[in-house]
C-alpha cells in the first residue's frame, strides 16, 4: 500500500521554496508516495486546505521564487487545540509523513507538534537569516546574499557620483550573517552587526582621515537587529565626518528573486535528504548542512541549543 506524504513551507518565504517543492513531488512519485502539498503553511493544516500534487503542479515553478503553495505565521497552532485539529486532518487524507521547510519558530512549532501527536516529519531549514542551529547553510540564503550584492554594486556607482556615504540595512532579525557576509564579500568600509559591540565615534578620526586624503564616499552595512535605526547612523555620518548620507531599506527583496543555481542545488538535495530519511525510519529530524555534508539532527537538539555566529566570520571584521 502506498504511503501519503506532504509538505508545507511555514514563516518567510525563501527563494528555493519552489525548487524544492518540485522535487518533493518528483521524488516521492519515484518513491511510490503519494504527495500532497499543504497551502498556507500551518493554517493551512488547520483549516484542511491540503492537496494532491502530480507533476502538473510543479510545472514551471522552478526558476520562481517565493512558494507556489503559500506560506504564512500561524498564531493558531500555537495553541494545543488546533494542533489537534491540524493532527485530525492529516489522518483523514492517511498521510504519516510531513515535510517541512521553515526557519526557528516553525521548528519550534514542529516540535509540539510531534510532541502531542508522533507525526513522523522532517525539518528543512529555510529562512535567509541563517540562524538555525547545527546547520551552516540554509535554504534561501545565496538568493538574498546575490539580491543585496545586486544592490550594493548598484548603489555604489551613485555613492561615488555624488560623494555620500549609504547606509544599506539588511534583514536577518538578531543575527548579522547577511550584513556580514555582504560586507566582507563587497567591500564596504563598515559593517555593523548584533554580535559585536560598536561606538560610531571609535571611527570619527579614521573616516575623517580618509575624507582629506580623497575618499569620496562610504558604504555601511547595517543589520536590522543593531542598537542605533539606519536614520541615526546617517545622521552620525552627516554631523560628524560631513558627508551627505542616504539610507536604504532593503526589505523584503531580500527574500525574492529567481533562485540561484546553489539554492536550486541545495533545494534538491535538502529534499532528497528529507524523503530518505523519513523512509529509512528518521522520524523527527532536521537536515543539517555542514562542511562535512548533510546530517541528521534530532528536533530538540536543533530548537534547544542557541545558533552562534561563526568565528570565523566573526574575526574577518573584528580584524
Amino acid at each position: 500500500m502506498k504511503q501519503n506524504i506532504a509538505i508545507l513551507c511555514s514563516g518567510g518565504d525563501v527563494s528555493g521554496m519552489n525548487p524544492a517543492l518540485k522535487r518533493f513531488v518528483e521524488y516521492s512519485l519515484q518513491n511510490n508516495l503519494v504527495p500532497y502539498f499543504v497551502n498556507e503553511g500551518y493554517e493551512g493544516l488547520i483549516d484542511n486546505n491540503i492537496k494532491k500534487a502530480d507533476y502538473c503542479h510543479v510545472a514551471n515553478i522552478i526558476n520562481r521564487g517565493g512558494t507556489k503553495i503559500g506560506s504564512a505565521r500561524s498564531k493558531r497552532f500555537m495553541h494545543k487545540e488546533y494542533r489537534a485539529i491540524a493532527k485530525h486532518n492529516l489522518d483523514k487524507l492517511h498521510i504519516t509523513m510531513l515535510v517541512v521547510m521553515g526557519g526557528d519558530g516553525s521548528f519550534k512549532g514542529l516540535h509540539k507538534f510531534y510532541q502531542e501527536h508522533k507525526i513522523r516529519f522532517c525539518g528543512i531549514p529555510s529562512t535567509i537569516d541563517n540562524d538555525i542551529s547545527g546547520t551552516e547553510y540554509c535554504l534561501g540564503v545565496d538568493t538574498a546574499l546575490n539580491m543585496i550584492k545586486f544592490t550594493i554594486d548598484s548603489i555604489r556607482d551613485t555613492a561615488y557620483s555624488f560623494k555620500r556615504t549609504f547606509i544599506i540595512e539588511t534583514m536577518g532579525n538578531k543575527c548579522g550573517y547577511l550584513a556580514l557576509v555582504s560586507h566582507i564579500t563587497s567591500g564596504s568600509e563598515l559593517c555593523l552587526i548584533p554580535e559585536i559591540e560598536y561606538n560610531l565615534n571609535d571611527y570619527e578620526q579614521k573616516f575623517r582621515h580618509e575624507i582629506q586624503n580623497g575618499r569620496r564616499y562610504f558604504i555601511v552595512i547595517a543589520a536590522e537587529g543593531i542598537k542605533q535605526d539606519s536614520a541615526e547612523i546617517a545622521q552620525w555620518f552627516e554631523e560628524k565626518i560631513g558627508i551627505e548620507s542616504r539610507v536604504n531599506v532593503l526589505g523584503h527583496l531580500q527574500r525574492g528573486g529567481n533562485p540561484t543555481v546553489k539554492d536550486r542545488l541545495m533545494a534538491y538535495k535538502f529534499i532528497t535528504y528529507a524523503i530518505d530519511g523519513l523512509l529509512q525510519g528518521k522520524d523527527e529530524s532536521i537536515i543539517c548542512y555542514t562542511e562535512e555534508g548533510f546530517d541528521y539532527k534530532t528536533i530538540d537538539t536543533v530548537v534547544n541549543t542557541p545558533y552562534q555566529l561563526d568565528n570565523e566570520l566573526i574575526k574577518f571584521i573584528s580584524s
